[in-house]
């Protein structure tokens, strides 16, 4: 029988992926942060009642109390062994979100995560694989196409987050030479999900879209050029996960969750429509005024201490978003397009969910804190 173990079922991939399994009947494991079984259920509870699943169809479905941080993953050693002995299928998607970390905490909090989730795959006594999800951001300040396959150059990163998954990965990739059944999913910008447009996170993307309307500046943004913006939806995400789970050990070792060079969208195109949506439920917006990106980071550096602390949340993302800007970096996704595609897995493109997901976030009264 499929038993699936499942972390970061409360982020915006592990969710999606958890709504996407669950009608399936087969015993799913969730790791949820918590120090009782009481405080998990409660967790859970709240979980199931965001995705609109009835906790009495929902009974297969368990939460462990946990913390991924800890030996173990935190689990009471009777819940670890019956997990390392039942599961069949471990899908981590559990992960530090934060890019401003410092370095060292970033890089323990990564690793210790990923350690401890290879040792429960290594205990496992059947036929187990891992489906890890780790970022395109792996590729760091590299210029022109990040590749599908392991990166074995020098390079430096934008940020703290990106560079502990690059270690992160490179601990998989020994375990994976080792003989471990492992994929490794690297997502771009994750948004929600592109039918609803439902997403249990807002994350940095939404916070872009606040910036890039021009309604935080006074209408003032930097010039974007030719620069395109890589976005995928976490349903898609999810999508692949369960194919690669189901395709057991016999797929490709990285898979790439991008829209790529092809699907990202400009910049320039991506600004009209948010504006365009934004207008249309009801923001009354300014006109846009665009300056060169090194003016605007000084303008907008002199301008923070006059923003009104609720909108400062949404400009400290800009500093890594300027990052990305500054380079002419695109990430492939060819080969894994290819294998997608010959099941009828096809990727969702971004002009067709745009609307979906913008109107979910200037709708919605709020989300959970799970």
């Amino acid at each position: 029988m499929l038993h699936y173990f499942l972390t970061g079922a409360t982020g915006a991939i592990g969710s999606a992926f958890l709504m996407r399994i669950a009608s399936r009947q087969a015993p799913i494991t969730l790791l949820l942060r918590a120090t009782t079984r009481e405080e998990a259920n409660a967790r859970l509870q709240k979980l199931l009642n965001f995705l609109n699943l009835d906790p009495n169809s929902t009974r297969h479905i368990e939460a462990l109390p946990g913390d991924l941080q800890l030996p173990s993953l935190g689990m009471q050693p009777n819940d670890y062994d019956r997990v390392a002995k039942t599961c069949t299928h471990l899908v981590h998607c559990a992960g530090n979100v934060y890019m401003n970390l410092p370095l060292e905490q970033a890089r323990q909090q990564t690793l210790t995560m990923t350690s401890g989730i290879l040792a429960l795959l290594q205990s496992s006594s059947r036929a187990c694989k891992l489906e890890l999800v780790s970022t395109v951001g792996v590729g760091g300040h590299t210029q022109g196409e990040i590749p599908e396959a392991w990166i074995d150059h020098p390079r430096a990163f934008h940020n703290s987050y990106e560079a502990a998954k690059a270690e992160a990965e490179q601990l998989v990739r020994e375990k994976i030479q080792a003989g471990l059944p492992i994929t490794v999913h690297r997502p771009s910008m994750v948004v929600g999900d592109s039918q609803t447009g439902r997403t249990i996170a807002f994350q940095v993307f939404y916070y872009l879209c606040e910036f890039l309307s021009g309604a935080r500046t006074q209408g003032w943004l930097p010039q974007v050029g030719k620069m395109r913006l890589d976005i995928v939806p976490a349903d898609y995400v999810a999508e692949i996960l369960d194919w690669s789970s189901q395709k057991g050990n016999h797929t490709r070792q990285i898979l790439h969750s991008c829209s790529g060079a092809q699907g990202a969208i400009p910049l320039r195109i991506l600004i009209e429509r948010i504006r365009e949506i934004f207008r249309a439920h009801g923001r009354r917006l300014p006109a846009t005024k665009l300056i060169p990106l090194p003016l605007f980071q000084l303008l907008l550096g002199a301008a923070r201490p006059l923003i009104a602390p609720r909108h400062r949340r949404a400009l400290d993302a800009l500093p890594f978003f300027f990052a990305y800007l500054k380079e002419d970096q695109t990430f492939a996704n060819s080969q894994t397009l290819r294998l997608l595609e010959a099941d009828g897995i096809h990727l969702p493109k971004v002009e067709e969910y745009l609307e979906n997901i913008l109107h979910y976030y200037l709708t919605a009264a709020g989300k959970p804190k799970l």
